[in-house]
């Protein structure tokens, strides 16, 4: 399985960014059988969680330090998961991660390469 993020850059603070996590490869189920979630890390920092979407993509969680900023949504017939980002500030700067997980089998987990997202004026 093959997750590849797209979108990233370099932004201004109060901007705008949509990243783009395109999956392929599944074999042992289909995209539609994995919630997927955008992680972040900053330098220095751990890895966080942002934003989850189950696998219907009728149900949304996010961290409280995005919520009403960040929306997270799916296209299951393009495999792929979208993470809007608007009111960006340097507080975001980091590098962003798609991360799929079958939603019967945890163990069954996948990450991308991840994104450069960096907020600076």
């Amino acid at each position: 399985v093959q997750l590849v993020e797209s979108g990233g850059g370099l932004v201004q603070p109060g901007g705008s960014l949509r990243l783009s996590c395109a999956a392929s490869g599944f074999t042992v189920s289909s995209y539609d059988m994995y919630d997927m979630s955008w992680y972040r890390q900053a330098p220095g920092k751990e890895r966080e969680l942002v934003a989850t979407i189950n696998s219907a993509g009728g149900s949304t969680n996010y961290a409280d330090s995005v919520k009403g900023r960040f929306t997270i949504s799916r296209d299951n017939a393009k495999n792929t998961v979208y993470l809007q980002m608007n009111s960006l500030n340097p507080e975001d700067t980091a590098v962003y991660y798609c991360h799929a997980v079958h939603k019967r089998i945890a163990t069954i987990n996948y990450w991308g390469q991840g994104t450069q997202v960096t907020v600076s004026s």
